[in-house]
C-alpha cells in the first residue's frame, strides 16, 4: 500500500554483496527478512557428512529469510551465499512482524508465496528422493533456464559452476560432469566453457519423465 512506504524507508536498509560472500549462516539467529533488487544467491545447507546442497538459487525480487519464520525455532535452517555481486533490502524482524500483523493486503500475498514455496519444496524433495540423476539434471537445466533466461546468443544467462550443479542437483560432481557429456554426445545441450545452452528442450523434457 502507498500509505506504507514512508515506513518502508525509513525502517529499510540497502545491504550490498561481493561475490562469494555469505548472507546468513545455518544455525544463525533470525535478524530479519531480504529482499533482492539484483544479482544471484545459492540458498543452501549441509547434509550427509558436511556435503552441500542447494535448495534454490535466488535471483532479483527473490526473498531470503523467510524459512527462518517459525514459532518453534529463532535460527535459519540455511545459509545464503552471493553468487555474483547482489544488492538486497533488509528489513528488520520486528518492522516485518509489524507489517504482517497491520498490512493485510501484504500478510495474504506472503501467506500465497509460502504456500507455493512448500508445493515447490516438496515436488523437490519427491524428485531428489524418486529420480534418476539424468532425469534431475535434466529438469534443473530446465529450471535454470526458465529462472534466468538465455543471453544473446541462446546460453543460460547465469553461468552456475558444475559443482554448484552438482550440489543442486544432490549428486557428485563427476556423476555431473559425466551426465552433462552424455546430452551434449545426445545433442540435447552445448556448452561454451562453463555455459551451457539448451538445444532440445524436448529431448530434456522427455528425460525428466
Amino acid at each position: 500500500m502507498k500509505e506504507w512506504w514512508p515506513a518502508l524507508d525509513t525502517h529499510t536498509q540497502v545491504h550490498h554483496y561481493k561475490k562469494g560472500e555469505i548472507i546468513f549462516t545455518e544455525g544463525a539467529p533470525v535478524s530479519g527478512i531480504y529482499f533482492m533488487l539484483n544479482g544471484v544467491v545459492k540458498v543452501h545447507k549441509l547434509w550427509d557428512q558436511e556435503k552441500e546442497l542447494i535448495l534454490r538459487f535466488a535471483h532479483n525480487q527473490d526473498i531470503l529469510g523467510h524459512r527462518g519464520l517459525s514459532s518453534s525455532t529463532n535460527q535459519y535452517p540455511i545459509t545464503a551465499t552471493a553468487l555474483t555481486p547482489v544488492t538486497l533490502i533488509y528489513i528488520t524482524l520486528d518492522f516485518f512482524e509489524a507489517t504482517f500483523k497491520t498490512n493485510h493486503l501484504f500478510a495474504y500475498q506472503f501467506m500465497m508465496f509460502m504456500a507455493d514455496e512448500l508445493m515447490h519444496s516438496e515436488i523437490r524433495m519427491r524428485n531428489l528422493a524418486h529420480m534418476t540423476v539424468r532425469a534431475r539434471l535434466a529438469n534443473a537445466l530446465l529450471a535454470l533456464e526458465n529462472k534466468f533466461g538465455i543471453n544473446e546468443k541462446g546460453f543460460i544467462a547465469f553461468v552456475a559452476s558444475r559443482q554448484d550443479i552438482a550440489a543442486y542437483v544432490g549428486t557428485a560432481y563427476e556423476t555431473v560432469y559425466k551426465t552433462i557429456n552424455e546430452f551434449i554426445e545426445s545433442g540435447f545441450i552445448k556448452t561454451d566453457a562453463k555455459a551451457i545452452a539448451l538445444t532440445d528442450k524436448e529431448a530434456l523434457k522427455n528425460a525428466v519423465c
